[in-house]
Protein backbone atom coordinates (compact mmCIF):
# COMPACT_ATOMS: atom_id res chain seq x y z
CA UNK A 1 0.00 0.00 0.00
CA UNK A 2 2.83 2.44 0.86
CA UNK A 3 4.51 1.71 -2.47
CA UNK A 4 1.23 2.31 -4.29
CA UNK A 5 0.66 5.65 -2.54
CA UNK A 6 4.19 6.84 -3.28
CA UNK A 7 3.76 5.88 -6.92
CA UNK A 8 0.54 7.85 -7.19
CA UNK A 9 2.10 10.91 -5.53
CA UNK A 10 4.99 10.72 -7.99
CA UNK A 11 2.54 10.77 -10.90
CA UNK A 12 0.81 13.84 -9.45
CA UNK A 13 3.81 16.11 -10.04
CA UNK A 14 4.05 15.81 -13.86
CA UNK A 15 0.25 15.86 -14.01
CA UNK A 16 0.10 19.24 -12.29
CA UNK A 17 2.91 20.56 -14.50
CA UNK A 18 1.03 19.56 -17.65
CA UNK A 19 -2.19 21.07 -16.27
CA UNK A 20 -0.41 24.35 -15.50
CA UNK A 21 0.88 24.50 -19.09
CA UNK A 22 -2.60 23.78 -20.43
CA UNK A 23 -4.22 26.41 -18.17
CA UNK A 24 -1.67 29.04 -19.16
CA UNK A 25 -2.12 28.22 -22.86
CA UNK A 26 -5.92 28.44 -22.66
CA UNK A 27 -5.75 31.80 -20.88
CA UNK A 28 -3.29 33.08 -23.50
CA UNK A 29 -5.35 31.87 -26.48
CA UNK A 30 -7.75 34.85 -26.76
CA UNK A 31 -6.20 37.73 -28.72
CA UNK A 32 -4.73 40.55 -26.66
CA UNK A 33 -4.54 40.72 -22.89
CA UNK A 34 -6.33 42.37 -19.97
CA UNK A 35 -4.85 45.79 -20.68
CA UNK A 36 -6.04 45.82 -24.29
CA UNK A 37 -9.53 44.81 -23.14
CA UNK A 38 -9.41 47.51 -20.46
CA UNK A 39 -8.41 50.21 -22.98
CA UNK A 40 -11.16 49.11 -25.38
CA UNK A 41 -13.72 49.25 -22.57
CA UNK A 42 -12.65 52.77 -21.56
CA UNK A 43 -12.83 54.01 -25.14
CA UNK A 44 -16.28 52.46 -25.58
CA UNK A 45 -17.41 54.43 -22.52
CA UNK A 46 -15.90 57.61 -23.94
CA UNK A 47 -13.29 57.96 -21.20
CA UNK A 48 -9.69 59.05 -21.73
CA UNK A 49 -6.90 56.50 -21.44
CA UNK A 50 -3.40 57.14 -20.20
CA UNK A 51 -1.37 54.90 -22.54
CA UNK A 52 1.83 55.68 -20.66
CA UNK A 53 0.31 54.25 -17.49
CA UNK A 54 -0.95 51.21 -19.40
CA UNK A 55 2.48 50.53 -20.88
CA UNK A 56 4.07 50.96 -17.45
CA UNK A 57 1.69 48.35 -16.01
CA UNK A 58 2.37 45.97 -18.93
CA UNK A 59 6.09 46.25 -18.32
CA UNK A 60 5.76 45.93 -14.53
CA UNK A 61 3.86 42.64 -14.76
CA UNK A 62 5.92 41.18 -17.59
CA UNK A 63 3.36 41.36 -20.38
CA UNK A 64 6.03 42.73 -22.68
CA UNK A 65 8.02 39.50 -22.31
CA UNK A 66 7.63 36.23 -24.24
CA UNK A 67 4.96 33.78 -23.09
CA UNK A 68 7.42 31.13 -21.78
CA UNK A 69 8.99 33.68 -19.42
CA UNK A 70 5.56 34.78 -18.18
CA UNK A 71 4.66 31.14 -17.55
CA UNK A 72 7.81 30.53 -15.50
CA UNK A 73 7.20 33.73 -13.52
CA UNK A 74 3.61 32.68 -12.81
CA UNK A 75 4.43 29.11 -11.75
CA UNK A 76 7.45 30.21 -9.72
CA UNK A 77 5.31 32.68 -7.81
CA UNK A 78 2.70 30.05 -6.95
CA UNK A 79 5.38 27.76 -5.54
CA UNK A 80 6.27 30.40 -2.93
CA UNK A 81 2.67 31.42 -2.20
CA UNK A 82 2.52 34.45 -4.51
CA UNK A 83 -0.58 33.99 -6.69
CA UNK A 84 -0.09 37.20 -8.59
CA UNK A 85 -2.01 40.45 -8.92
CA UNK A 86 -5.62 40.89 -10.01
CA UNK A 87 -5.78 43.70 -12.55
CA UNK A 88 -9.58 43.88 -12.39
CA UNK A 89 -9.67 44.48 -8.62
CA UNK A 90 -6.24 46.16 -8.34
CA UNK A 91 -5.32 43.88 -5.42
CA UNK A 92 -3.25 40.74 -4.86
CA UNK A 93 -5.18 37.57 -5.71
CA UNK A 94 -5.04 36.34 -2.11
CA UNK A 95 -6.79 39.53 -0.94
CA UNK A 96 -9.36 39.49 -3.73
CA UNK A 97 -10.60 36.01 -2.85
CA UNK A 98 -11.02 37.01 0.80
CA UNK A 99 -14.41 36.22 2.31
CA UNK A 100 -15.69 34.70 -0.91
CA UNK A 101 -13.51 31.62 -0.44
CA UNK A 102 -14.78 30.65 2.99
CA UNK A 103 -18.37 31.51 2.01
CA UNK A 104 -18.00 29.13 -0.96
CA UNK A 105 -16.55 26.43 1.29
CA UNK A 106 -19.43 26.93 3.75
CA UNK A 107 -22.17 26.74 1.08
CA UNK A 108 -20.60 23.77 -0.72
CA UNK A 109 -19.88 21.81 2.47
CA UNK A 110 -23.43 22.27 3.78
CA UNK A 111 -24.76 21.30 0.34
CA UNK A 112 -22.69 18.11 0.30
CA UNK A 113 -23.88 17.16 3.79
CA UNK A 114 -27.47 17.91 2.78
CA UNK A 115 -27.06 15.69 -0.29
CA UNK A 116 -25.61 12.78 1.66
CA UNK A 117 -28.12 12.94 4.51
CA UNK A 118 -31.03 12.99 2.07
CA UNK A 119 -29.77 10.66 -0.65
CA UNK A 120 -28.64 7.71 1.47
CA UNK A 121 -31.92 6.90 3.26
CA UNK A 122 -33.95 7.55 0.09
CA UNK A 123 -31.66 5.39 -2.04
CA UNK A 124 -31.68 2.53 0.48
CA UNK A 125 -35.47 2.69 0.83
CA UNK A 126 -35.97 2.79 -2.93
CA UNK A 127 -33.71 -0.26 -3.45
CA UNK A 128 -35.20 -2.34 -0.63
CA UNK A 129 -38.79 -1.49 -1.70
CA UNK A 130 -38.37 -1.98 -5.43
CA UNK A 131 -41.47 -1.31 -7.56
CA UNK A 132 -43.49 -0.09 -4.59
CA UNK A 133 -45.54 3.10 -4.75
CA UNK A 134 -42.88 4.80 -2.66
CA UNK A 135 -40.19 3.69 -5.12
CA UNK A 136 -42.20 4.98 -8.09
CA UNK A 137 -42.81 8.32 -6.39
CA UNK A 138 -39.18 8.79 -5.40
CA UNK A 139 -38.03 7.75 -8.87
CA UNK A 140 -40.30 10.34 -10.48
CA UNK A 141 -39.07 13.04 -8.08
CA UNK A 142 -35.46 12.04 -8.78
CA UNK A 143 -35.92 12.22 -12.56
CA UNK A 144 -37.49 15.67 -12.24
CA UNK A 145 -34.59 16.76 -10.03
CA UNK A 146 -32.06 15.58 -12.61
CA UNK A 147 -33.96 17.07 -15.58
CA UNK A 148 -34.45 20.58 -14.16
CA UNK A 149 -31.20 22.63 -14.21
CA UNK A 150 -30.22 24.27 -10.93
CA UNK A 151 -30.28 27.77 -12.39
CA UNK A 152 -33.81 27.16 -13.76
CA UNK A 153 -34.97 25.95 -10.35
CA UNK A 154 -33.40 29.05 -8.80
CA UNK A 155 -35.35 31.32 -11.18
CA UNK A 156 -38.60 29.48 -10.39
CA UNK A 157 -38.05 29.71 -6.62
CA UNK A 158 -37.13 33.40 -6.84
CA UNK A 159 -40.24 34.12 -8.92
CA UNK A 160 -42.70 32.41 -6.57
CA UNK A 161 -40.98 33.85 -3.50
CA UNK A 162 -41.55 37.31 -4.94
CA UNK A 163 -45.13 36.59 -6.07
CA UNK A 164 -46.34 34.77 -2.95
CA UNK A 165 -44.34 36.45 -0.20
CA UNK A 166 -43.09 39.63 -1.84
CA UNK A 167 -39.47 39.00 -0.79
CA UNK A 168 -36.19 38.66 -2.65
CA UNK A 169 -34.18 35.56 -1.76
CA UNK A 170 -30.95 36.48 -3.52
CA UNK A 171 -27.62 36.79 -1.75
CA UNK A 172 -26.06 35.04 1.23
CA UNK A 173 -26.59 37.86 3.73
CA UNK A 174 -28.43 41.12 4.28
CA UNK A 175 -27.06 44.08 2.34
CA UNK A 176 -25.81 45.93 5.41
CA UNK A 177 -23.30 43.12 6.06
CA UNK A 178 -21.72 43.18 2.59
CA UNK A 179 -18.03 43.99 3.00
CA UNK A 180 -18.36 44.18 6.77
CA UNK A 181 -16.07 42.15 9.05
CA UNK A 182 -17.41 38.92 10.46
CA UNK A 183 -19.64 39.30 13.50
CA UNK A 184 -22.31 37.29 15.24
CA UNK A 185 -25.06 39.29 13.51
CA UNK A 186 -23.47 38.72 10.09
CA UNK A 187 -23.09 34.99 10.80
CA UNK A 188 -26.75 34.77 11.81
CA UNK A 189 -27.72 36.54 8.60
CA UNK A 190 -25.70 34.02 6.57
CA UNK A 191 -27.36 31.09 8.37
CA UNK A 192 -30.81 32.55 7.65
CA UNK A 193 -30.03 32.84 3.91
CA UNK A 194 -27.93 29.74 3.26
CA UNK A 195 -30.69 27.12 3.26
CA UNK A 196 -32.22 28.37 -0.02
CA UNK A 197 -29.07 27.97 -2.20
CA UNK A 198 -28.26 24.70 -0.40
CA UNK A 199 -31.63 23.20 -1.36
CA UNK A 200 -31.47 24.54 -4.92
CA UNK A 201 -27.87 23.48 -5.60
CA UNK A 202 -28.26 20.15 -3.80
CA UNK A 203 -31.39 19.04 -5.70
CA UNK A 204 -29.66 17.64 -8.78
CA UNK A 205 -26.82 16.10 -6.76
CA UNK A 206 -29.28 14.39 -4.41
CA UNK A 207 -31.38 13.03 -7.27
CA UNK A 208 -28.34 11.69 -9.11
CA UNK A 209 -26.88 10.06 -6.01
CA UNK A 210 -30.23 8.39 -5.19
CA UNK A 211 -30.42 6.87 -8.67
CA UNK A 212 -26.85 5.55 -8.57
CA UNK A 213 -27.13 4.20 -5.03
CA UNK A 214 -30.40 2.46 -5.88
CA UNK A 215 -28.96 0.86 -9.04
CA UNK A 216 -25.74 -0.34 -7.36
CA UNK A 217 -27.54 -1.62 -4.27
CA UNK A 218 -30.10 -3.53 -6.35
CA UNK A 219 -27.25 -5.17 -8.25
CA UNK A 220 -25.66 -6.34 -5.00
CA UNK A 221 -28.93 -7.48 -3.38
CA UNK A 222 -29.59 -9.87 -6.26
CA UNK A 223 -26.25 -11.65 -5.90
CA UNK A 224 -25.90 -15.18 -4.56
CA UNK A 225 -24.10 -14.33 -1.33
CA UNK A 226 -27.03 -12.14 -0.24
CA UNK A 227 -29.52 -14.93 -1.01
CA UNK A 228 -27.38 -17.33 1.02
CA UNK A 229 -27.21 -14.93 3.96
CA UNK A 230 -30.98 -14.55 3.94
CA UNK A 231 -31.51 -18.30 3.77
CA UNK A 232 -29.36 -18.71 6.90
CA UNK A 233 -31.75 -16.46 8.81
CA UNK A 234 -29.56 -13.38 9.27
CA UNK A 235 -31.36 -10.19 10.27
CA UNK A 236 -32.38 -8.18 7.15
CA UNK A 237 -30.58 -5.06 8.40
CA UNK A 238 -27.36 -7.03 8.97
CA UNK A 239 -27.67 -8.62 5.55
CA UNK A 240 -28.02 -5.14 4.04
CA UNK A 241 -25.20 -3.36 5.86
CA UNK A 242 -22.61 -6.14 6.07
CA UNK A 243 -21.62 -6.29 2.40
CA UNK A 244 -24.24 -5.06 -0.16
CA UNK A 245 -24.33 -1.47 1.08
CA UNK A 246 -20.56 -1.42 1.49
CA UNK A 247 -19.96 -2.70 -2.05
CA UNK A 248 -22.49 -0.26 -3.54
CA UNK A 249 -20.58 2.72 -2.14
CA UNK A 250 -17.76 2.44 -4.67
CA UNK A 251 -19.31 5.19 -6.83
CA UNK A 252 -19.59 7.41 -3.75
CA UNK A 253 -15.88 7.02 -2.99
CA UNK A 254 -15.00 7.64 -6.63
CA UNK A 255 -16.88 10.96 -6.51
CA UNK A 256 -14.41 12.40 -4.00
CA UNK A 257 -12.26 13.50 -6.93
CA UNK A 258 -15.03 15.83 -8.11
CA UNK A 259 -16.37 16.81 -4.67
CA UNK A 260 -13.21 18.60 -3.52
CA UNK A 261 -12.99 21.08 -6.45
CA UNK A 262 -16.75 21.65 -6.29
CA UNK A 263 -16.30 22.90 -2.72
CA UNK A 264 -14.24 25.80 -4.06
CA UNK A 265 -15.82 26.46 -7.46
CA UNK A 266 -19.43 26.16 -6.34
CA UNK A 267 -22.35 26.22 -8.79
CA UNK A 268 -21.21 29.14 -10.93
CA UNK A 269 -24.35 29.81 -12.98
CA UNK A 270 -26.68 29.26 -10.02
CA UNK A 271 -24.53 31.58 -7.91
CA UNK A 272 -24.91 34.30 -10.55
CA UNK A 273 -28.70 33.85 -10.65
CA UNK A 274 -28.99 33.97 -6.85
CA UNK A 275 -26.38 36.76 -6.50
CA UNK A 276 -24.30 34.65 -4.13
CA UNK A 277 -21.07 36.14 -2.79
CA UNK A 278 -19.05 33.05 -3.74
CA UNK A 279 -16.01 32.42 -5.93
CA UNK A 280 -17.96 31.01 -8.91
CA UNK A 281 -19.06 34.36 -10.39
CA UNK A 282 -15.61 35.79 -9.71
CA UNK A 283 -13.98 32.98 -11.71
CA UNK A 284 -16.30 33.53 -14.67
CA UNK A 285 -15.66 37.29 -14.64
CA UNK A 286 -11.90 36.72 -14.44
CA UNK A 287 -12.06 34.51 -17.53
CA UNK A 288 -14.17 37.06 -19.40
CA UNK A 289 -11.86 39.97 -18.62
CA UNK A 290 -8.65 37.92 -19.13
CA UNK A 291 -7.57 38.64 -15.57
CA UNK A 292 -4.76 36.14 -16.01
CA UNK A 293 -3.42 35.69 -12.50
CA UNK A 294 -6.83 35.51 -10.83
CA UNK A 295 -8.29 33.05 -13.35
CA UNK A 296 -5.11 30.98 -13.54
CA UNK A 297 -4.81 30.70 -9.76
CA UNK A 298 -8.43 29.55 -9.51
CA UNK A 299 -8.02 26.92 -12.20
CA UNK A 300 -4.76 25.61 -10.79
CA UNK A 301 -6.25 25.35 -7.31
CA UNK A 302 -9.19 23.40 -8.71
CA UNK A 303 -6.81 21.11 -10.59
CA UNK A 304 -4.77 20.53 -7.43
CA UNK A 305 -7.91 19.64 -5.46
CA UNK A 306 -9.00 17.28 -8.25
CA UNK A 307 -5.68 15.44 -8.21
CA UNK A 308 -5.76 15.19 -4.41
CA UNK A 309 -9.37 14.00 -4.53
CA UNK A 310 -8.56 11.27 -7.05
CA UNK A 311 -5.66 10.09 -4.87
CA UNK A 312 -7.87 9.96 -1.77
CA UNK A 313 -10.64 8.13 -3.64
CA UNK A 314 -8.22 5.54 -5.04
CA UNK A 315 -6.79 4.81 -1.59
CA UNK A 316 -10.27 4.63 -0.04
CA UNK A 317 -11.50 2.29 -2.79
CA UNK A 318 -8.55 -0.04 -2.21
CA UNK A 319 -9.40 -0.16 1.50
CA UNK A 320 -13.17 -0.46 1.01
CA UNK A 321 -13.24 -3.07 -1.75
CA UNK A 322 -10.86 -6.03 -1.33
CA UNK A 323 -11.50 -7.04 -4.95
CA UNK A 324 -9.39 -4.11 -6.14
CA UNK A 325 -5.79 -5.17 -6.73
CA UNK A 326 -3.06 -2.64 -6.42
CA UNK A 327 -0.52 -4.74 -8.31
CA UNK A 328 -2.28 -4.22 -11.63
CA UNK A 329 -1.36 -7.65 -13.00
CA UNK A 330 -3.34 -10.87 -13.00
CA UNK A 331 -2.50 -13.53 -10.47
CA UNK A 332 -2.59 -17.23 -11.20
Amino acid sequence: MVRYILGRITVMVPTLILISMLVFTIIELPPGDYFESYVAELRAMGEATDMAEIEELRERYGFDKPAPLRYLHWVGGMLIGDFGYSFEYRLPVSEVVGDRLWLTVLVSTVTILFTWLLAFPIGIYSATHQYSWGDYGLTLAGLIGIAVPNFMLALIVMYFANIWFGVSIGGLMDRQFLGAPMSWEKFRSILSHIWIPVIIIGTAGTAGMVRRLRANLLDELNKQYVVTARSKGLHPMRVLTKYPLRMSLNFFISDIGSILPSIISGAEVTAIVLSLETTGPMLIKALQTQDMYLAGSFLMFLAFLTVIGVLVSDIALAILDPRIRLGGGSRK
